[in-house]
């Protein structure tokens, strides 16, 4: 696949987009070809965005673990596939290769089966990042299970929101995870969620910290009792190409997060490919993404994007400051890793430590550093390329969203010209635009619009799961006819694409989204608060913080202490990750004669664009506007 599908020089770039967006059909069915399919497609696309309507490989059968280890068998199997790199240096690291893997994959699959799980059933798994994560997921898609995963960060009640609306039959957890010098129990937020979630039958544990986590007779089943017993050949379910491969839950502008549905056919070619090309990766590299399995990039370009292209990828169970903040660097050297890819956020916060920590290590194995989960400013998009790629290897930037499944636009590799804080160009078959307020295309350069897809691509979401209204009120119906991604983007002369950030009520912490409302629900819930609002305001590690304003129902005696059960709140109904930096107590906020809340003043205030606030004269209460102001944190 490596030599067939990797572009290798950026005039072959330009000729292959140009194949991709004059017959698209053509140009994936030809890249589809390179996979193993049970039963070949009747027609490569179907489509239209107005339902929305998306079929790719339409009436094609496989199984996407065949595709990501099966097919290599014969010729890697003996291949490193996964390297695990645990959260304790001392404690020792572990290898698969692609035969080991497969047999890892297929016994955790017969465990399934055996427990009752189908095809079409829906498995949570709230997992560390461990070996047993990228297992579940590839023994849930052996069998034809939808696998859903939450991030081990998330609260009970957060688990229980997505356990329900997916309706899951079995989750798959541990008795906790380790996360630097700190060990965090799982099990027991696993057990407060399922309190409320009549849909799970059975769970299984298992032991990372060699606790004795309550274990419920009947449910709770150890690991090793269940998998390790079972025979290492399963055979993989005949897939649609559009039968639902996962569920991923997303933050939008409503308070409810929604499940973002990926598909067998379209995602396995659409994450390989992009894997590829953007890091360019060659047979005997070894490639390392940073990413959390419980966010999309973890998915894509952890677990399936290099597993499908037959790459050995590294995992890495911990935090980028333990034991101290050369931890990435001294992974990099062990590993001999060669390409690389992390967070806008880790990168700034790895700067604030000094250079000394990077420049112990030599990273002359790296040809290829990539940023990824929000827009990179320009300080740490040279700090990086300098410390870390030490100005000969290519920064790639990519931008895509759990959405798109796979990277829209990037460089690639070495191969495309670099620009600090320029995410770079659209990948084949990739089709943006930039529109303005009236929905028009903007053809001028260095102007700011919103960016849109005007045609689809194979990773794409095809719905949101439950509720296909939803998707197409979030994604389709803002500019008729195209696919809009929440963004604000610029585009220069030369075509090259800037993402400013998102446009819409949602706020991006450490390349995390957060709907604003899901916020203000979570504060909404302590007795005393009345209202709140919540926007995004510029914080130099994390991208974006958040800015909480609330009103309260009696007068507050001690404002440290209902800060603290407001920032409880948010943790025990979203997770630690969502709290508010900053909580203001206001006695009412700026809102229109119509009720709606302007965020837009808020937002002005939070960033300290107090001179650009702009006419208040509309609002129910211009007053209120001074009172904010004085009362800035």
């Amino acid at each position: 696949m490596a030599n067939t599908l990797k572009i290798r020089t950026f005039e072959e770039y330009q000729e292959k987009y140009q194949q991709s967006i004059e017959n698209p059909e053509k140009f994936w069915g030809e890249i589809a070809e390179e996979f193993q399919w049970m039963k070949k497609w009747e027609r490569v696309l179907d489509w239209n965005f107005d339902e929305p309507k998306l079929e790719w490989f339409k009436g094609a059968k496989l199984n996407i673990t065949e595709n990501a280890l099966d097919r290599h068998l014969e010729t890697r199997g003996n291949k490193l596939a996964l390297i695990w790199e645990p959260n304790d240096p001392k404690e020792r690291f572990v290898r698969y290769t692609y035969r080991e893997l497969h047999d890892k994959v297929c016994q955790l699959a017969n465990a399934l089966k055996e427990m009752g799980v189908k095809k079409g059933d829906r498995v949570c798994i709230y997992l560390p990042m461990i070996p047993e994560l990228a297992i579940s997921l590839l023994a849930c898609a052996r069998i034809g299970a939808i696998h859903s995963v939450i991030f081990a960060g998330f609260s009970s009640s957060s688990i229980m929101d997505r356990v329900n609306d997916a309706q899951a039959k079995m989750v798959i957890t541990a008795d906790g995870l380790y996360r630097g010098a700190k060990q965090i129990p799982l099990k027991r937020v696993v057990d407060e969620a399922l309190e409320n979630c009549p849909s799970v039958e059975k769970v299984i544990v298992y032991n990372r910290l060699n606790w004795e986590p309550n274990m419920v007779a009947g449910r709770d089943f150890k690991w090793e009792e269940v998998v390790d017993y079972q025979s290492k050949s399963c055979p993989a379910e005949p897939m649609d190409a559009e039968d639902p491969l996962y569920i991923l839950y997303t933050s939008g502008s409503t308070g409810k997060p929604k499940g973002v549905v990926h598909t067998c056919g379209g995602y396995m070619v659409g994450t390989a490919y992009t894997f590829l090309n953007v890091f360019q990766y060659e047979e005997s590299d070894v490639y390392w993404c940073t990413a959390d399995i419980g966010w999309v990039t973890g998915h894509s370009y952890i677990v399936y994007g290099p597993l499908l292209t037959g790459a050995t990828t590294v995992m890495f169970e911990g935090i980028p400051t333990y034991p101290d903040p050369g931890r990435f660097w001294q992974i990099i050297d062990k590993y001999g890793v060669n390409q690389f890819l992390t967070a806008p956020t880790a990168i700034r916060s790895l700067m604030a430590h000094g250079e000394n920590h990077v420049l112990a290590y030599s990273l002359d194995s790296l040809k290829v550093i990539g940023s990824v989960g929000e827009p990179i400013n320009d300080e740490a998009w040279k700090w990086y390329h300098l410390h870390v790629g030490k100005e000969r290897c290519a920064v790639v930037d990519n931008w895509w969203q759990t959405e798109t499944g796979a990277v829209m636009i990037s460089g690639l590799g070495n191969i495309s010209p670099m620009k600090p804080t320029y995410a770079g160009y659209p990948l084949p078959g990739v089709q943006p635009v930039l529109l303005n307020q009236e929905g028009q295309e903007i053809q001028e350069s260095d102007v700011e619009g919103y960016l849109c897809m005007k045609a689809p691509w194979p990773s794409m979401l095809r719905t949101t799961w439950g509720d296909h209204e939803r998707c197409k009120n979030t994604y389709f119906s803002n500019y008729k006819g195209y696919y809009f991604s929440g963004d604000g983007a610029k585009r220069d002369k030369n075509g090259m694409y800037r993402i400013i950030g998102r446009v819409d009520d949602v706020i991006n912490v450490s390349g995390h989204r957060f709907g604003t409302a899901e916020i203000e629900n979570a504060i909404n819930t302590n007795d005393n608060v009345v209202e709140s609002a919540v926007v995004g305001y510029p914080h130099p590690v994390k991208g974006q913080s958040i800015y909480a304003f609330v009103i309260c129902e009696s007068e507050i005696e001690d404002e440290a202490l209902m800060r603290g059960a407001i920032i409880e709140s948010v943790a025990r109904e979203i997770g630690r990750i969502a709290i508010p930096e900053k909580i203001q107590f206001v006695s009412g906020l700026p809102k229109t004669r119509s009720g709606k809340i302007m965020r837009r003043i808020l937002r002005k205030i939070a960033e300290d664009e107090i001179a650009s606030i702009g006419d208040t004269s509309t609002l129910l209460d211009p007053q209120i506007v001074d009172e904010l102001i004085a009362g800035k944190l």
